[in-house]
C-alpha cells in the first residue's frame, strides 16, 4: 500500500466506522495491479467523469465508463444486462459514487468489471471531495503569493494594473480552475500552476533574450489561459461550457484582457501587443491559435507555454505511473519510460 492509500485510509476513518465499510481503494493502486494476480473484489469512492452510449456489432447498446479520483481514472465497459447499466444509463458526469467490482484487464489495461454503485450526495460528498477531485501537488496559497510577486514586477503601471483587473474581473475561479480537461495541468489549481510555471520560465530566460519586453512577457505568461476559467466547467469532472465550444479560451480571453486594458487606460500600443500574445498563444491555428505568434514577445510566450503544457502532461503521468516502466502520456503521443538513469 502507498503512502497515499495509507494517508487516504487515515483520513476516511471516521466515514468508514461511520458506515461500517471497508477502507476503499485509490485508483492508482488498483492500476498498479497486474493481470497475472487474477481477480478479486474492491470497494472505491470515484467520480464519473463520462459515459458514452456506444453500440455493439450486433446493434446492441453497451457503456463506457470513465471513473476517476485524485490519483487517476479508469475506463469499463458495462453491458444491457448488467445490474448497474440502468443506473449509469442516465447518469450525470461529475457525480461521485461509491463502487464496488472485481478486478479484470482488457487488452492488457485495467478495466474492472462493476458490480453494483451507490451514488454519493450532501454532506457525505462533502466529507470526501478532496479525495475525488485531482489536485495540484503544489501548495495553492505559495503559488498565489508568488504569482502575484510576479505581477508586481511588471514597472508598466497601466500594464501592471491591466493584469489585476483581468484576475480580479474573473474572481477566485482563476485560482482555483483546471488547465484543461486532460491533456495538462487537468486538475484543481492547474491554471494557477502553469500560468505561474510559465511566468518563472519567461523569468529565467529573459536576460537570454535582451530583444524581448519583460513586462508584455511576464503579462502575457500570466494571462494567456485566463479564458479557461470560462471555457471549462467547474468541479469533480470539468468538462468545456457552451460557450467554451462555441468561442475557445483563446478568443474569451481576449475578450477579458481587451476589457481590462481598455477599463485601466493602457495604452492602444500595449494593448494590441498584449491582444496578439492572447490570440497567438496556442503557436498554429489547428492547435486553436487565431492567429501565428508575429511579435518577439508572443513567439516567447508561445513557445514557452507549449513546453510547460508537455512537460506538465509528463510530470502527472510519472506520478501516476506506479511500478509501471512505461507510462502513456496522451499529450506526447507516445510512451515513456518511468525508470531515472543510473549514474
Amino acid at each position: 500500500m502507498s503512502d497515499q492509500t495509507q494517508d487516504f485510509a487515515s483520513s476516511l476513518n471516521d466515514w468508514q466506522n461511520e458506515r461500517l465499510k471497508p477502507v476503499p481503494e485509490k485508483i492508482a493502486d488498483l492500476k498498479n495491479l497486474r493481470e497475472e494476480d487474477g481477480k478479486r473484489t474492491f470497494v472505491a469512492l470515484a467520480v464519473l467523469r463520462s459515459c458514452q452510449i456506444k453500440l455493439t456489432k450486433t446493434g446492441n447498446e453497451f457503456l463506457l465508463l470513465e471513473f476517476g479520483d485524485n490519483t487517476g481514472s479508469f475506463s469499463t465497459m458495462c453491458f444491457d444486462g448488467s445490474p448497474v447499466f440502468d443506473e449509469f444509463r442516465d447518469a450525470i458526469a461529475g457525480s461521485a459514487y461509491e463502487v464496488h467490482g472485481i478486478t479484470d484487464f482488457y487488452q492488457g489495461r485495467f478495466s474492472p468489471k462493476i458490480d453494483s454503485a451507490r451514488l454519493i450526495e450532501g454532506e457525505e460528498l462533502d466529507a470526501i471531495v478532496e479525495y475525488l477531485a485531482p489536485v495540484s501537488p503544489h501548495n495553492p496559497d505559495e503559488m498565489q503569493t508568488e504569482l502575484f510577486a510576479f505581477i508586481e514586477r511588471i514597472e508598466d503601471e497601466a500594464l501592471r494594473e491591466t493584469v489585476l483587473y483581468a484576475i480580479n474581473d474573473v474572481g477566485d475561479v482563476f485560482f482555483k480552475s483546471t488547465a484543461a480537461v486532460k491533456m495538462h495541468h487537468a486538475y484543481v489549481f492547474g491554471l494557477l500552476e502553469h500560468s505561474l510555471k510559465t511566468a518563472r520560465m519567461a523569468s529565467a530566460l529573459l536576460p537570454l533574450y535582451p530583444f524581448i519586453d519583460a513586462d508584455l512577457a511576464i503579462a502575457g505568461c500570466i494571462l494567456h489561459d485566463i479564458g479557461k476559467v470560462i471555457e471549462y466547467s467547474q468541479g469533480l469532472a470539468p468538462d468545456r461550457t457552451k460557450i467554451g465550444v462555441l468561442q475557445g479560451h483563446v478568443v474569451l480571453g481576449y475578450r477579458i484582457v481587451r476589457k481590462a486594458g481598455l477599463k485601466v487606460g493602457l495604452n492602444k500600443e500595449l494593448l494590441m501587443r498584449l491582444e496578439h500574445i492572447i490570440l497567438s498563444h496556442q503557436g498554429e491555428p489547428e492547435w486553436g491559435a487565431a492567429v501565428r505568434a508575429a511579435t518577439p514577445e508572443a513567439i516567447f510566450v508561445s513557445t514557452i507555454d507549449n513546453f510547460d503544457a508537455k512537460m506538465g502532461a509528463l510530470d502527472a503521468s510519472l506520478r501516476s505511473a506506479g511500478d509501471a516502466e512505461f507510462v502513456d502520456v496522451g499529450a506526447l503521443k507516445t510512451k515513456v519510460l518511468t525508470e531515472k538513469p543510473i549514474h
